[in-house]
């Protein structure tokens, strides 16, 4: 079966991920355990997790021009990742992510960098790329206007969009009407549709489009007639950095191969749950094979 494109705009850092037996306090000072220094940023991730389940991959995203950024460029090729449309932009840093992981979660604070300056301009020069996609796969650690410009000119031209609403932000309705899918978890829901909607309502309001990403309790949406619920593997957590992107990663593989919304989620769901057993954003990324060994062990596929 064709696997398509996968084009990601997006965001790329290295992470600076600390390990700790509690999470400070304000004003705090706790002794950390171990220091790992590792390529992350949503975009990157999501492009690493798409790329480990098979598809042909492509980046648009800029970096800075250090160590950092050359770290980022290199671990894509090692990847295997296409970086034709990465931006090395001279005079300003890589982005970088600060997580600490304590308490068998992680708190993350986020420098920019070079993921401020992805312009719509830059989606511009990109554009014959992003037509010959079979989806584009977008976040929002890079400015808002390029999401929305991006989105339309995807809308225009009939290309699938998945938006991953993360980290939270309000969004224009234009834009939540112009992307194929919208995959946000429980909190980036509520900032999006306000702290007292109805879960249950908001689903219905958008079928097949809201794809509500629920951690260990796994998945829902509205499928047009009921509300469906994809469970979670069970499964031994050691680091939940990433889960979110390697379920979107391997929700447009999986839309790409052409299998059904509720298979697609089915196999992004999985795929997420085996992230989490490894260290780091992109350390436990499961490769195809991967994924359906582990749903045919459960009788799913």
């Amino acid at each position: 079966m064709n696997q398509g494109k996968i084009v990601v705009i997006g965001s790329m850092s290295m992470d600076l991920v600390v390990t700790s037996p509690k999470r400070p306090l304000a004003g705090e000072t706790v002794i950390g355990e171990e220091l790992h220094i590792v390529p992350g940023g949503k975009g990157a991730n999501q492009a690493v997790a798409a790329r480990r389940a098979g598809a042909e991959v492509e980046m648009v995203g800029a970096v800075g021009n250090d160590q950092f950024g050359r770290m980022v460029r290199e671990n894509f090729r090692k990847e295997g990742v296409s970086i034709t449309h990465l931006k090395q932009l001279p005079g300003t840093s890589t982005g970088t992510a600060h997580i600490v992981l304590a308490e068998g979660d992680n708190s993350i604070v986020i420098v920019q960098g070079a993921n401020k300056e992805v312009t719509p301009e830059q989606v511009e020069e990109a554009s014959e790329l992003l037509l010959s996609a079979s989806i584009v796969l977008m976040q929002l650690e890079i400015p808002l206007e390029t999401v929305c410009y991006a989105a339309n000119l995807c809308k225009q031209h009939n290309i699938p969009v998945i938006l991953n609403p993360a980290p939270a932000n309000a969004l224009p309705p234009s834009l939540i009407e112009q992307v194929t899918f919208l995959t946000p978890n429980e909190h980036e829901c509520r900032t999006l549709f306000g702290e007292q909607a109805e879960v249950e309502a908001i689903l219905r309001k958008y079928p097949n489009k809201l794809i509500l990403t629920e951690g260990e309790k796994g998945v829902r949406y509205f499928d047009g007639e009921k509300i469906s619920r994809i469970p979670a593997l069970s499964v031994k957590v050691t680091d939940t950095t990433g889960a979110g992107d390697t379920f979107n990663g391997v929700l447009a593989v999986a839309l790409a191969k052409g299998l059904s919304l509720e298979e697609a989620i089915r196999h992004a769901c999985a795929a997420a749950s085996l992230s989490v057993t490894k260290l780091g954003a992109q350390g436990g990324m499961p490769a195809w094979d991967e994924i359906k060994k582990a749903l045919q062990s459960r009788n799913e596929i």
